[in-house]
């Protein structure tokens, strides 16, 4: 499995090469010098988030496709793409998913037994949910997802869907409705 720097640097040269750019130009767009690019290309480069954020920009990319595996197996295992001195510090992309008009933040609690059946949104929206304790069981049309702590999904959401806790314990949960 490549490491995360070695990701990162085969998606920018990989989408710099597909829009004809060189190095100098990706840097020229980016504001930032050629010898960076350099290194993070060759996956040896240590960026910022912000870095990699004007880099994204400067491609045309989002920030969770520059940072996504090509390997169908590890695309949708969340990333950590900022580490402190405390190894328990960390940034995590979770999920990501493209939005036109506003994303809601909701937190979500589920006693055991609980269910919520909602019915379904208007075309083209989407869910992003992220569990903080408990277990959850996303149901959606093609089946059952059962979600524990630190784990997280996204969805259609324009489609019958439910949430469970069909656990012994309180259920929460993040939840991002994206319009």
């Amino acid at each position: 499995m490549a490491s995360l720097q070695e990701i990162v640097g085969s998606n920018i040269r990989g989408q710099r090469q597909n829009l004809g750019l060189s190095q100098q130009a990706l840097a020229d767009r980016a504001g930032l010098s050629r010898r960076m690019v350099t290194l993070i290309e060759a996956g040896d480069g240590n960026a910022s988030l912000a870095t990699l954020d004007r880099l994204a920009e400067a491609l045309n990319l989002t920030f969770a496709r520059l940072t996504q595996a090509s390997d169908a197996s590890d695309r949708h295992k969340p990333a950590d793409l900022w580490q402190g001195k405390d190894k328990r510090s960390k940034a995590r992309l979770l999920e990501s998913c493209p939005a036109r008009q506003e994303v809601e933040l909701w937190s979500w609690s589920l006693a055991p037994g609980e269910r919520y059946d909602a019915e379904p949104d208007p075309a083209g929206m989407r869910e992003l949910v992220t569990v903080i304790s408990g277990t959850l069981d996303l149901i959606i049309a093609d089946g059952t997802n059962h979600l524990k702590a630190g784990q997280s999904a996204s969805f259609a959401s324009d489609q019958p869907y439910a949430y469970v806790n069909s656990g012994k314990t309180l259920l929460r949960f993040i939840k991002n409705v994206v319009r």
